[in-house]
């Protein structure tokens, strides 16, 4: 049996056509251990995501964590889950249609632009599949984590090979490595944080937590832990503070060995009982909110705060579907596809419509 996929008959002379796949983690399909466990064994099987030999791995993973873990996970959905279903989900989907009707008010209304998943549904090779059966043959791959890791960006191009060598016909392919440093990116994150600072005051020490990762991808030569700290040193300048104003930390560990530090919770402890009663806290590194945004962060990390002494701690929400945010992601994408685009491609200014107009616009594509 061929390892090629079907593919869409052929047409001599077919113009080309630009499609944009936008790639978050991923999510469960509902918060019930079933659903946990085949999220997680996914997720955990991934060798980029748990760097442990698999004989090793194998008989913790399928004995001990998916007989464990999916029950308290759940638990822990249930209490962020919508009555649309997953933040995540919500939010990743909502991103592609405002990006898609803002490219079409640009003049770019037959690119098509979907989003995918690396893990669950809907999966990268499902979209790249469809992208194709609609004719197109240039696509870029843009995942939604701004700065590069293996386990994260590293993994999308896994998949995005695994895909590629089960395809005959292979469209033009680019990929976004990272986008750390991205002006527009970073100004809509300093405008975020400004405008909860209008609403709530400024915090005595402003929280900058990213995602973990294990301690030895540093040492290996993964560049996640100074991508992370040039973002949040972008922010902190871009908001004018001073180095005891900020602090980096790192959250949502697993396992027993060391994660990159200083740790997000213990932190928040530590400020708590050296007399900080205010604090806000934003997360660069989930453009989206999530599981660990809204339940280990705003719930988790706010009572082990409170409980040390503080006294207010503010949750700075993702970027999810500000405006500022998905002109910064269409100028990223003009700035990848300029030379794919019929027309060349308007700066960031021109960008600024309506997200209500975008919506619209997205809506038929």
């Amino acid at each position: 049996m061929s390892r090629f996929r079907s593919e869409p008959a052929y047409r001599h002379g077919t113009a080309p056509r630009i499609g944009v796949l936008l790639v978050n983690l991923g999510t469960p399909d509902e918060p019930t251990p079933g659903a946990l466990r085949r999220y997680l064994k996914q997720f955990l099987s991934d060798d980029r995501v748990v760097e442990i030999p698999r004989l090793a791995w194998w008989p913790i993973l399928n004995g001990i964590i998916l007989n464990t873990r999916p029950k308290r996970s759940a638990h822990k959905y249930a209490s962020v889950w919508t009555p649309e279903g997953s933040p995540l989900a919500l939010h990743t989907q909502r991103q592609a249609k405002l990006v898609r009707g803002y490219l079409a008010q640009a003049g770019h209304g037959d690119l098509k632009v979907q989003y995918a998943m690396r893990y669950g549904s809907p999966s990268v090779a499902t979209q790249l599949d469809a992208m194709k059966a609609a004719g197109c043959n240039r696509i870029l791959v843009l995942p939604l984590y701004p700065q590069y890791a293996s386990s994260t960006s590293g993994s999308v191009a896994d998949a995005l090979a695994d895909w590629m060598r089960s395809s005959r016909n292979l469209p033009e392919l680019r990929l976004v490595r990272a986008y750390a440093d991205d002006s527009a990116y970073i100004h809509a994150l300093a405008t975020s944080v400004r405008e909860h600072w209008q609403r709530n005051g400024p915090a005595e020490r402003l929280v900058i937590s990213f995602h973990g990762v294990p301690r030895f991808s540093l040492d290996r030569g993964d560049p996640y832990h100074c991508e992370c700290h040039k973002t949040a040193r972008l922010l902190a300048q871009d908001l004018k503070l001073r180095p005891e104003d900020f602090v980096v930390t790192f959250q949502s560990r697993f396992g027993r060995a060391e994660w990159l530090q200083p740790y997000t919770e213990p932190t928040l402890v530590a400020l708590a009982k050296s007399g900080v009663k205010k604090v806000d806290v934003i997360c660069p590194g989930f453009v989206s909110d999530c599981l660990e945004t809204l339940e280990e962060i705003a719930m988790e990390c706010k009572q082990a705060f409170i409980a040390a002494g503080g006294k207010d701690f503010g949750y700075i929400p993702c970027l999810n579907e500000r405006d500022d945010w998905i002109r910064a992601l269409c100028s990223l994408i003009q700035r990848q596809t300029g030379d794919w685009l019929a027309t060349p491609a308007p700066d960031n200014t021109s960008l600024s419509l309506s997200a209500e107009r975008a919506r619209t616009m997205g809506a038929k594509n």
